[in-house]
């Protein structure tokens, strides 16, 4: 976000119509602005919106949010999660055309995410795996025999380890094939351990670094690690 004026921010909005534009909000910088808790990363809002073509920055002229989230404000784990996920969306979602797939799949995940009473540990993993099939890089985890090596450059498993440093060990990769097949309510069946999990979110953002050059440092991976180490 970027201060606009002496109340006012200009906030890059992901949306199912326009995909990702930016829009000013106004009054939403003072100690009683009712927008203050809106502009939260991967809040859900609705927005009714000024919207013309010929200009870069739209003008929101109501914001609200709905649905409001009951649990990942006051859960560390959950919000963490959320702080991550939204580095990453914002530094890939750069095209403004729209995607009602992918736009669904984000605000279905999060909302089931919010209400999950389950342990939410491995929810970013089944989120950035299941975010690549919208984005046109789902690994293929399908493997004949036991064993094998998701080799990323490939984005397929093999049944050698390969000989670069590209590429998944063969207990993250068993734990993978589990997560690509389970839907959203069976999370909690994946027991993995800490350092498992820390090494499949490093695996898969060097996966996503692969394929976007942009990509960057991941500033709220560490917290992320720390969290969960």
């Amino acid at each position: 976000m970027i201060k606009y004026g002496e109340s006012s921010l200009i906030a890059n909005l992901y949306t199912k119509e326009f995909g990702r534009s930016s829009y000013i909000i106004n009054a939403v910088r003072g100690r009683k602005s009712k927008h203050r808790q809106i502009l939260q990363p991967l809040f859900l809002v609705d927005v009714v919106a000024y919207i013309k073509d010929s200009r870069e920055v739209q003008r929101v002229k109501e914001i609200k949010n709905h649905p409001a989230y009951q649990n990942i404000p006051f859960d560390i784990r959950k919000s963490t999660q959320i702080l991550f996920l939204s580095e990453v969306l914002n530094k890939i979602l750069r095209e403004q055309e729209s995607s009602p797939e992918m736009f669904n799949f984000i605000k279905n995940s999060l909302l089931f995410f919010d209400l999950d009473v389950s342990a939410p540990g491995n929810f970013h993993l089944f989120f950035l795996l299941r975010l690549t099939g919208h984005l046109g890089f789902l690994p293929d985890m399908h493997f004949e025999g036991s064993g094998g090596w998701l080799d990323l450059q490939k984005g397929v498993i093999v049944p050698y380890e390969p000989p670069h440093p590209y590429y998944v060990n063969q207990e993250g990769t068993a734990a993978l094939q589990i997560l690509s097949g389970l839907k959203s309510g069976e999370l909690n069946t994946l027991r993995i351990s800490r350092n498992l999990r820390g090494y499949l979110t490093a695996k898969l953002i060097e996966y996503y670094h692969m394929h976007f050059e942009h990509l960057g440092e991941i500033k709220s991976l560490k917290i992320l690690q720390e969290l969960f180490s």
